[in-house]
C-alpha cells in the first residue's frame, strides 16, 4: 500500500511538472489523523513559489482515487493525510491469514548472497555480554536478510591464538590444578568456566608482575610457532574444551553456523597478503609492518599489522578473513560483520587497506557496531575478576523464569522448556529494542517482567491469543471460510497496526537496525491487548465473531513471525 500511495502521489505532481525523487510517507501518532501522512507539498512548494496549503490540495485534486483509499485531505499548513478504506482493512487480514509464516516476506533481495558474520568469541576466554549482544543482533539480521530473499550465511570468527590465549596458558600452568594433576578432568561448560578463571589470572599478572610478562610473551610465541608439546597439548585441550562450550551455548540461542573462521588460519593468510604488498599498500616502520591509513583518509590513523617480532596482529587476520570469506563463498553480494563498537576505528583502517588490495569488495562489505550493555554498577570487562559473563547472565535468566513458572499447571520438562525460550527472549528482546550503537542501560528485573516492555510479555500475549484460537475452535468459529464472514463497520487499532508490518521488515533491512521490529511488535501488542480487554471475541450470537477470530489468528501469525525475526521463540503455554 505505502508503494502505491507514493505512486499515486508522483503522478499527480507528474502532472503539475514535478519530478518527485523521493516521497517521504509516515503513520501518524493518531489515526484521527489518517493512516498514512506525507509533507511532500511542504517539500517542493518553496520551489515552484506556492503556498503549501494550496499545493496540498492540487496533488490531491490530482490523485487519482483507489477503492483501498477511503478519503484524501489536506491538513495544517499542508500534510496530505491518507484515510484507508474498510475493504482494504478486510483484504489485509485475509491476505495475513493466506501467507501464515510468509507473511511479511519481501524479495528486496532476491538472488542476493549475504554472509553474516557475529558473535565470535575467543577459545581461552569467557563468553562474555558483548558476544550474547553481537549473537542476538546477528541472528536477527541473518533472519531479516533471509526474509527479504537473500540466501544468507552465517559465519563465525574465533580467536584461537593471540594474547589472551598467552594469557590463559600462563594461568593454567602455574595453577595448583595443573601443577598436581595436569589437564584437569572436566566436562567442557565447567572447564571452559576454570580457564576464563586462569585467564584472569594471566590477565592481572601481564599487567602487574614484569616476570610474568615475559613468560606470557614467550607462550604466546610457543603457541604461533607449535614448538613447546606440553605448550601444544595444553592449547588442543583448551581450544577444544572452549569450542564445545560455546556450541552449547549456541544451542540455547538457537544459532546454527555455516561457517567457522580462526584466526591460527586466517594469520599465515593475511600475512602473506600483506608482506605480498610492502612498498604498495604497506611499509616498515622500526622492524614492524605498519599501514599509514592517514594518508588516504585523515579521518584515520597508522596500525602495526605485523609486529617488529614477526607476529601478525588482527588487522592482519582481518585482511585473510576478508578474502577467505569472498573465496569460500563464490558470488558473495555483500559481507556484514558485527562487532562492539570499540572495534570500530580499527576496522576503518582495515577496510580503507583492503580497498587498495582488492578495491572490487570495496562496496560488499559492510561493518555493523553496537554499544556496551552496562548494570547499574557499570561496564564489565572479562579482564576483571567477579566478572559477569554473557553465559552467566543468560543462565540466570533461565532459573528466574524457572523459578516464576514452578506453581504453574505443568511438567518439570515443560517448565524447563518454557524456562529456556522466556530466559533467551528476554536477553534478546533487551538487546534488540534498542537502536544500533547505543548503549543498553540493562534491568535484569524489568527483563523477566511478563508485563510491560519485554520479551516475555510478547511471549505471553501471543500464547493468549492461541489460548484464544483454541477456545474459538472448540466453539466452531475457527475462521476458515474468511470470505464468507460478514464483516463490522468498525476497524479496530489493532487492523490500524497489522497491515503494517511488511512495511516494519523491509525497512529493518534497509536500515539493517532490529529495533524498528521490536518497537513495532510492543506496540502490536498493546494493540491486541486493549482489543482484547475491550471486545468479547468468542460468542455464537455474534455474527462479528468470526471475523474477532480472524483478527486474533492475524495478530497471531504477525507476532510469531515477528518474533522469530528477532530470533526469539514462542512457547505453548506460560
Amino acid at each position: 500500500m505505502e508503494t502505491q500511495i507514493k505512486n499515486l502521489i508522483k503522478d499527480a505532481l507528474k502532472n503539475l511538472g514535478i519530478e518527485a525523487k523521493a516521497i517521504v510517507l509516515e503513520h501518524p501518532a493518531d489515526i484521527k489523523m489518517g493512516d498514512y501522512s506525507t509533507n511532500v507539498a511542504m517539500a517542493y512548494a518553496k520551489a515552484l513559489k506556492m503556498n503549501p496549503k494550496e499545493l496540498a490540495e492540487k496533488i490531491v485534486g490530482g490523485i487519482n482515487k483507489i477503492s483501498e483509499i477511503e478519503k484524501i485531505e489536506v491538513a495544517g499548513p499542508g500534510f496530505i493525510n491518507f484515510y484507508l478504506s474498510r475493504e482494504f482493512f478486510a483484504n489485509s487480514i485475509k491476505e495475513i491469514l493466506n501467507n501464515k509464516e510468509n507473511w511479511g516476506k519481501n524479495n528486496i533481495s532476491k538472488g542476493k548472497k549475504i554472509m553474516v558474520e557475529y558473535t565470535d568469541p575467543n577459545p581461552f576466554k569467557p563468553f562474555h555480554i558483548g558476544h550474547l549482544m553481537t549473537n542476538a543482533i546477528g541472528e536477527s539480521l541473518a533472519r531479516i536478510t533471509e526474509f527479504s530473499g537473500a540466501d544468507t550465511v552465517r559465519a563465525n570468527y574465533q580467536g584461537d591464538v593471540g594474547m589472551h590465549v598467552a594469557k590463559s596458558m600462563y594461568g593454567i600452568f602455574n595453577s595448583k590444578e595443573y601443577k598436581e594433576s595436569g589437564i584437569p578432568k572436566l566436562g567442557s561448560s565447567e572447564a571452559a568456566v576454570w580457564i576464563g578463571e586462569c585467564y584472569s589470572k594471566g590477565s592481572d599478572a601481564y599487567d602487574n608482575d614484569a616476570d610474568a610478562k615475559k613468560e606470557i610473551e614467550s607462550f604466546n610465541k610457543k603457541v604461533y610457532d607449535k614448538s613447546d608439546e606440553k605448550v601444544n597439548e595444553v592449547y588442543d585441550w583448551g581450544r577444544s574444551v572452549t569450542l564445545e562450550a560455546f556450541e552449547e551455548i549456541y544451542k540455547t540461542l538457537g544459532t546454527k553456523f555455516k561457517h567457522y573462521f580462526f584466526e591460527s588460519v586466517m594469520a599465515p593468510i593475511g600475512e602473506k597478503i600483506v608482506r605480498e604488498n610492502m612498498g604498495n599498500v604497506f611499509e616498515e616502520s622500526e622492524g614492524a609492518i605498519v599501514f599509514h591509513a592517514e594518508n588516504y583518509d585523515p579521518k584515520l590513523h597508522t596500525r602495526v599489522f605485523i609486529t617488529s617480532l614477526g607476529i601478525p596482529l588482527y588487522e592482519t587476520k582481518e585482511i585473510g578473513l576478508t578474502v577467505t570469506k569472498f573465496e569460500k563463498e563464490q558470488n558473495l553480494d555483500l559481507s556484514i560483520v558485527v562487532t562492539a563498537i570499540e572495534q570500530g576505528e580499527y576496522m576503518k583502517v582495515v577496510a580503507k587497506a583492503m580497498s587498495l588490495l582488492h578495491p572490487e569488495l570495496e562496496m560488499k562489505m559492510k561493518h555493523i557496531t553496537h554499544g556496551m550493555m552496562r548494570l547499574t554498577t557499570g561496564k564489565m570487562s572479562s579482564r576483571k575478576g567477579n566478572v559477569i559473563t554473557g553465559e552467566s547472565l543468560l543462565r540466570d535468566s533461565i532459573s528466574t523464569i524457572l523459578e516464576k513458572v514452578q506453581e504453574r499447571d505443568m511438567s518439570e520438562d515443560e517448565k524447563k522448556e518454557v524456562a529456556e525460550i522466556v530466559g533467551v527472549s528476554a536477553l534478546k528482546y533487551s538487546i534488540l529494542k534498542s537502536s544500533m550503537g547505543s548503549d543498553i542501560i540493562y534491568d535484569f528485573d524489568k527483563s523477566i517482567s511478563f508485563e510491560g516492555d519485554s520479551g516475555p510479555y510478547l511471549q505471553y500475549t501471543v500464547v493468549r491469543a492461541s489460548a484464544i484460537l483454541r477456545k474459538a475452535e472448540e466453539a466452531g468459529l475457527s475462521p476458515v471460510t474468511f470470505d464468507l464472514l460478514p464483516v463490522p463497520n468498525e476497524i479496530t487499532s489493532l487492523e490500524h497496526m497489522l497491515y503494517q508490518f511488511p512495511e516494519v521488515v523491509a525497512r529493518a533491512y534497509e536500515s539493517l537496525e532490529p529495533h524498528h521490529i521490536a518497537t513495532y511488535l510492543t506496540e502490536l501488542a498493546s494493540a491486541f491487548n486493549s482489543f482484547y480487554g475491550n471486545t468479547q471475541i468468542i460468542n455464537k450470537e455474534d455474527p462479528n465473531s468470526g471475523y474477532r477470530v480472524a483478527l486474533v489468528e492475524a495478530f497471531y501469525n504477525t507476532m510469531k513471525n515477528g518474533l522469530y525475526l528477532l530470533g526469539i521463540k514462542t512457547p505453548e503455554k506460560m
